[in-house]
């Protein structure tokens, strides 16, 4: 029993491998410590200073900021902080916001091309004996009664 156990465990590894959804998450995360980096540079080489200079901060004789402390807390690495979460919020959002805007405009695509269902009909029957007739006939074959139009399904009620 155990080997069948691996042998499932394995397929389903394999599936799993099959359908990307480990080199999706694999792109992610790359991509995500990427672009964390560039925030993060962002907010530190750039940001950081100014947030610095317009709070009053100084600025030091090669050009850095002295960061901004109060109560020798540094309060510049905090701000630095909620902005990096705030940029990198964004930038996730639009992007899960496009995906599903992209599936979704690829679902409807879909619908189009499949078009509506036909509804489930019932075959022809005669309005007299109620025997199934065929489709267009104008009299019935079984009780020999005239339709007043050719026989048409009618739609299967819920």
């Amino acid at each position: 029993m155990a080997d069948e156990e691996k042998k499932g465990l394995v397929q389903e590894f394999k599936e799993f491998i099959d359908k990307g959804n480990a080199m999706d998450m694999a792109v992610g995360v790359v991509i995500g410590g990427a672009f964390t980096a560039i925030v993060t540079s962002l907010t530190t080489d750039i940001i950081n200073p100014l947030i610095t200079l317009l709070s009053g901060g100084m600025v030091s004789e090669d050009g850095a900021a002295i960061p901004l402390t109060i109560m020798g807390f540094n309060i510049g690495n905090f701000i630095s902080a909620i902005i990096n979460f705030l940029i990198i919020a964004w930038v996730v959002f639009m992007l899960v916001k496009s995906i599903n805007k992209l599936k979704n405009a690829g679902s409807s695509l879909l619908k189009k091309d499949e078009g509506e269902p036909e509804p489930e009909m019932n075959p022809p029957a005669c309005p007299f004996c109620l025997e199934e007739v065929k489709e267009g006939a104008t009299r019935c074959p079984h009780c020999g009664g005239a339709f007043d139009e050719p026989a048409a399904p009618t739609p299967v009620e819920a």
